[in-house]
């Protein structure tokens, strides 16, 4: 794919099979009476064409039994004809293995306004029988819907078509061309799958007096072969799939892919470096920060109390989080330009780049200036060592020039820039993180910083652990029959506040807020029953979220041979089973950022009883995760304190057992118990 837009992932995700089978199978339920009717006329002149029969019997691919399918082959074929036009076609063969492989034989095209679908067609060629075939007038065209939670108007639409005989056994293919009008005179080779690959193959024509220039990533460079007057070919044989696992890097980090560039005689469109990017960038948003009276009239309103200039800041930040609604529209060049700030103003509506847009435009008219930044939402998708690729960057969020004045605990989202200054960077469609802080997916990510220079890739902040997690308290008091009841607080900070309101944003009913509570309580205790629950700061997102709660568990405590038995760790959980896997781990572990959750726990004893048996302490130290956890006595009650930080979000594979073994150990602790007996006194009576 070479079109993809800022603050719409569905475009530059439609290229992965495993995202193009979600939309296929959406699109298939709305179009179940279009495709009955055109099934039968399917079977008309069905011959598959040579290059797939000749496919059929090649040797696989290396793959494992729980494999769905294998590529056979994917050709993709680029005619560069002038800056303003791009003709490709594309073919593909799968063989399906298992009956998971069936949703290959949903095919998507997408498209946008100024591009066009040529011809599509494709095949199936079952083990036994006749091919079968579908062609333009069996497609259907359809709008791409909207990324999740949010709203899209969009000029993005696709041909859809249901491959019949999709079955285990089969092998399936198309081919399809496209003409497109590229913004950017660049292109992405993905050559990577979730399936094994036999051989991809990427050609290029360009016209007379062009060159190109390429970059690999993630797989070692493929020579390219002279095909022709200013044609090459590339080709990859036996690349293996991309299997998935839990908190792995994003998918668009590790898969093989190469990045070419067409270099135009003169120039333009196309980008020698970051800086050249980030002025193509500038000069698509020159202007649009320009603004009418009414837009300044509403900074000095929204401000007109506001005695200091974090203040100000703070109160444009909240109009735009609370005022100004997310509408993503990818019109053309709007997928990358953005609107005017007035008409953002005016219509109160816009998607990333416009809300950007507004905003700095608002900072600038009290004396605060501001910057663009394009990011993507995954950390990892973009690094150092990439080239620069418009395709890296799904999102755009805004870096502040921080007044030398300010000096404020709750802004931590900053770095030190040498030509700039102090930067505190900040999302303003994130509606659920204050100005100040930064949620954990942007952190340590890179992206590039555009101002009147150019572009400059930089890395964001990466904040401590203490500004995510959850505080977690209680006072409790166990009986002799085992009965545990008491009184717990909850305060979460940072993603784990913005989370917890995320749950209950559309939360109507008040027998509704308590699921999350109830939630957490099910995974820890077998039995339970909450006798009150309140929650502090729900729109507040300045503020800690609070939890308060009260419950009776029965039978908590196990009674045997006069002893009770008693689990430390009443809620919550923080071991985990993701690196339990008979195969080993390929990839990184990812987390969304670093965090501190901790747990203090009161249980007063039992009248008459006393301890028996405490668990050891717990105390382990990996660098970028530590645990520690302890139990106590101190006259009848019992104390439990434990705390889990992880300092570094990204833990490199080298690492990984150490994990495991930290997960392995942060389970023990939770099952470790305090043995209590009755006193002498007691045991009398």
């Amino acid at each position: 794919m070479s079109r993809p837009s800022l603050c719409n992932l569905e475009w530059r995700r439609l290229r992965r099979n495993k995202l193009r089978v979600g939309l296929t199978i959406l699109v298939a339920l709305a179009c179940v009476a279009i495709f009955a009717g055109r099934r039968a006329s399917a079977s008309n002149n069905p011959e598959a064409p040579a290059w797939l029969h000749g496919l059929v019997s090649v040797p696989l691919p290396e793959h494992d039994e729980k494999t769905d399918a294998v590529l056979l082959y994917s050709e993709e074929n680029v005619n560069v004809q002038s800056v303003d036009r791009i003709h490709k076609q594309i073919r593909v063969a799968y063989k399906i293995l298992r009956p998971g492989g069936r949703d290959l034989g949903n095919l998507v095209v997408p498209y946008r306004s100024d591009s066009k679908v040529l011809s599509m067609r494709a095949w199936s060629i079952p083990a036994q029988g006749k091919d079968f075939e579908v062609r333009d007038k069996d497609a259907a065209d359809v709008a791409i819907p909207a990324v999740p939670g949010s709203e899209l108007i969009s000029d993005v639409r696709a041909k859809f078509v249901r491959i019949p005989a999709a079955d285990v056994g089969n092998v399936i293919g198309w081919e399809y061309e496209l003409e497109e009008r590229p913004l950017v005179l660049q292109e992405g080779w993905y050559f990577q799958k979730e399936y094994p690959t036999r051989e991809a193959r990427y050609s290029l024509q360009l016209p007379a007096g062009w060159e190109y220039k390429v970059s690999w990533l993630n797989h070692a460079e493929a020579t390219a072969t002279p095909s022709g007057s200013n044609q090459w070919n590339w080709v990859v044989n036996s690349v293996p799939a991309i299997k998935s696992e839990l908190e792995m890097p994003p998918y668009s980090g590790i898969e093989g892919q190469m990045i070419v560039s067409f270099l135009a005689p003169g120039g333009g469109r196309t980008f020698a470096n970051w800086r050249d990017m980030g002025v193509w960038y500038n000069d698509l948003t020159r202007g649009r920060r320009d603004v009418s009276n009414d837009v300044t009239q509403k900074a000095a309103a929204l401000t007109s109390s506001s005695k200091t200039t974090l203040a100000k800041m703070q109160a444009i930040a909240d109009f735009m989080q609370r005022d100004i609604r997310y509408v993503g529209i990818e019109l053309g060049i709007g997928g990358f330009q953005p609107h005017a700030a007035n008409e953002v103003f005016a219509h109160r509506y816009g998607d990333c780049k416009d809300k950007v847009t507004l905003m700095s435009a608002m900072l600038k008219s009290v004396g605060v200036d501001s910057y663009y930044v394009l990011i993507n939402t995954e950390r990892g998708s973009v690094t150092p060592e990439m080239p620069p690729h418009v395709g890296g960057f799904d999102h755009a969020i805004l870096a502040i020039k921080l007044p030398e004045e300010i000096h404020d605990g709750s802004v931590v989202a900053v770095t030190k820039h040498p030509k700039l200054g102090t930067l505190l960077f900040f999302d303003p469609t994130d509606e659920l993180t204050p100005l100040g802080s930064l949620r954990g997916a942007l952190q340590a990510n890179y992206g590039l910083l555009v101002t009147e220079d150019g572009g400059e890739l930089m890395e964001l902040p990466q904040l401590s652990s203490a500004t995510t997690g959850i505080r977690r308290s209680a006072k409790l008091k166990l009986a002799p029959d085992g009965t545990l009841s008491g009184d717990f607080v909850e305060i979460r900070v940072g993603d784990s506040a913005a989370n917890e309101r995320y749950l209950l944003k559309t939360v109507t009913k008040d027998a509704d807020r308590i699921k999350p509570v109830e939630t957490i309580l099910a995974s820890s205790l077998p039995t339970y029953h909450i006798t009150h629950a309140s929650l502090s700061n729900l729109g507040q997102i300045d503020q800690p979220f609070q939890w308060n709660y009260s419950l009776v568990a029965e039978n908590y405590a196990q009674a045997t041979g006069g002893l009770l038995i008693v689990r430390m760790r009443v809620v919550g959980n923080e071991s985990s089973g993701l690196l339990e896997t008979k195969e080993a781990r390929k990839y990184p572990v990812v987390f969304n950022g670093p965090r501190r959750d901790s747990d203090s726990v009161e249980i007063a004893m039992p009248a008459g009883f006393e301890v028996e048996d405490l668990p050891e302490p717990v105390s382990v130290d990996y660098g970028f995760a530590s645990y520690h956890s302890k139990t106590e006595a101190s006259g009848n009650v019992l104390t439990y304190n434990r705390t889990l930080e992880i300092r570094e979000p990204n833990v490199p594979l080298s690492k990984v057992n150490d994990l495991k073994t930290l997960y392995r150990i942060i389970a023990s602790d939770e099952k470790n118990t305090a043995v209590l007996r009755p006193g002498a006194t007691t045991a009398k009576q």
